[in-house]
């Protein structure tokens, strides 16, 4: 499970998608090629096959699978990679979390960047760094 799955589990924040839509993305993800209901059918042995038909057509609805007919079945494959839907996501929650006052953006960003020093303090630099710039740059631009 990813770092942005379990966030999107746990918190507050509610996900655009159920655990089980997450479980369908990341076999397609890892199927590596489109694929009807019957090719991802013995991944999902707990799951009668028209769940798995419906949890397909609901996240081609949601935008994130294409979807191609062949034959009498219908292919899908995501839209995006893991990291590319991930990114977005993670960028829409933090849009959401940073529109509220400052105060409530202070407890958010501390927990950030002690996360961020926990797990690697070359990426607590790194982040350290595109903020300097990131500050050069707006100074430079007149108000």
């Amino acid at each position: 499970m990813t770092w942005l799955r379990k966030l999107m589990l746990t918190s507050a924040t509610p996900s655009p998608f159920g655990p089980l839509e997450w479980r369908v993305l990341e076999a397609l993800w890892e199927h590596g090629q489109d694929a009807s209901v019957r090719d991802l059918r013995p991944r999902f042995s707990d799951l009668a096959y028209t769940t798995l038909m419906t949890t397909l057509d609901r996240l081609h609805r949601k935008g994130v699978l294409d979807r191609t007919k062949s034959g009498r079945a219908f292919r899908y494959a995501p839209r995006h990679s893991r990291a590319a839907l991930e990114s977005s996501l993670a960028a829409g929650a933090l849009r959401t979390a940073i529109a509220g006052d400052q105060a409530s953006l202070r407890p958010l960003m501390s927990f950030f960047v002690e996360a961020v020093a926990d797990r690697d303090r070359d990426l607590l630099k790194e982040l350290e760094t595109l903020i300097r710039a990131r500050r050069a740059e707006l100074g430079s631009k007149p108000r």
